[in-house]
């Protein structure tokens, strides 16, 4: 049976279905911590984006991602394997209001990895490349991501942070307001070890938390962020947790190791 749980608002694997159209955060909730985490400073992640499909007249928040070139944005397969109509909201905060700094792009075309099988996450491969049909306009609000070298992989206990809009507690709502969490990197050796997640994560993930810090649903395909050498780089796509519940102990939340994905992206992207 599987043990483990994609952050996406749209599905769950192990869960019972969740709803498709999103609940915000009412007012007085806008400071509840974000499994640990806390509200980030508007437009401090400026590369970090809203995926969105489109439902009746209206668009729905169900990931994150990355902006990575002015007409390219990165985020996970299991956000975008599916037939819908997508667009991508940059340079965004409080995903309940109009702020006046976001930029709304449609998605001209998907590139899910072709190793990726939505029947199993644990087997890695869980990331895609959204092609915008019109190119960012890069202001203090919109910025590109920094990306790693091909095949460099962080030490334990690096500093990073999740972003994204994701659920504030396993089964809560989806946050109104971006948020934050800092999660340093569990190393594989740890990670993949017993009583942590064994097998399940490959040398093609990141781990990252495993306490009362994580990811969950809703930030699915968004960045993790990490600190080297004094520069943010996104260093991992969110992209699953234990069944158990978002922040288990021993459990981190996983994500793909960008690192091990660059030479796919730029045969992608020209």
């Amino acid at each position: 049976m599987l043990n483990f749980l994609v952050l996406t608002s749209l599905a769950a694997l192990v869960l019972a279905e969740l709803e498709v159209e999103p609940r915000y955060l009412e007012d007085d909730d806008a400071e509840e911590r974000v499994v640990g985490g806390e509200v980030a400073r508007p437009h401090s992640w400026p590369w970090q984006i809203s995926l969105q499909y489109k439902s009746g007249s209206n668009y729905y928040h169900t990931c994150g991602g990355t902006l990575i070139r002015r007409g390219w944005v990165m985020t996970a397969a299991h956000c975008v394997d599916r037939s819908m109509t997508w667009r991508v909201v940059l340079g965004e905060h409080n995903i309940q209001v109009y702020e006046g700094r976001e930029q709304n792009v449609g998605v001209s075309h998907v590139y899910v990895h072709p190793n990726w099988n939505s029947n199993n996450v644990a087997a890695g491969w869980d990331i895609a490349l959204l092609r915008l049909s019109t190119e960012a306009s890069l202001n203090n609000y919109v910025q590109l991501g920094a990306l790693p070298p091909s095949g460099q992989i962080l030490p334990h206990n690096n500093n990073c942070y999740i972003t994204g809009w994701g659920r504030t507690q396993t089964g809560g709502q989806l946050s109104a307001q971006l948020k934050q969490a800092y999660l340093p990197v569990v190393d594989h050796r740890t990670c993949s070890s017993y009583g942590w997640w064994g097998s399940s994560v490959k040398e093609s993930m990141v781990c990252a938390g495993g306490g009362s810090e994580s990811g969950c649903q809703g930030d699915s395909g968004g960045p993790l962020n990490c600190s080297v050498n004094g520069k943010w780089v996104v260093h991992g796509v969110t992209s699953f947790v234990s069944s158990s519940g978002c922040n288990t102990y021993k459990k981190p939340t996983v994500f793909t190791r960008v690192s091990a994905y660059i030479n796919w992206m730029n045969s992608i992207m020209g």
